[in-house]
């Protein structure tokens, strides 16, 4: 039991990872594909923080006595990630909402749908 309890963060991370895959791939809603996006997101920035902990680690302060001490890089480059991460959800959010005035509709399968019709349409008026 120990060792599970020691792998905790990374079984928290396959359930988050899977959850997102889920949500991408079964979901119809492109709202609900963003949304399987960030959790899968979120996924990925707690398995690559809770890579770079280490036990008994402190801040990277040079001082006497202080022998093992913490990466700050992996921290700092998830601090980047989140800030590219909220970037790329407000576009696809954005995407949506001039799909949603185009089509009148975010279902992926309608949109399809509407979007072979006025192919169709172009086709039939062109020959």
């Amino acid at each position: 039991m120990e060792t599970f309890y020691g792998l905790f963060n990374y079984w928290i991370v396959i359930v988050l990872m899977m959850m997102g895959f889920y949500m991408v791939i079964a979901q119809h809603n492109l709202i609900k594909k963003i949304i399987g996006l960030n959790v899968f997101q979120v996924s990925v920035f707690v398995f690559y923080i809770s890579m770079s902990k280490i036990k008994g680690g402190t801040a990277p302060i040079l001082t006497d006595g202080i022998e093992i001490y913490s990466n700050p890089l992996p921290h700092v480059l998830i601090l980047t990630a989140i800030v590219v991460g909220v970037a790329t959800t407000a576009l696809g959010l954005a995407l949506t909402v001039r799909i949603k005035d185009a089509f009148d509709t975010i279902e992926d399968d309608e949109i399809a749908i509407l979007e072979k019709e006025d192919q169709e349409r172009e086709r039939g008026t062109i020959s």
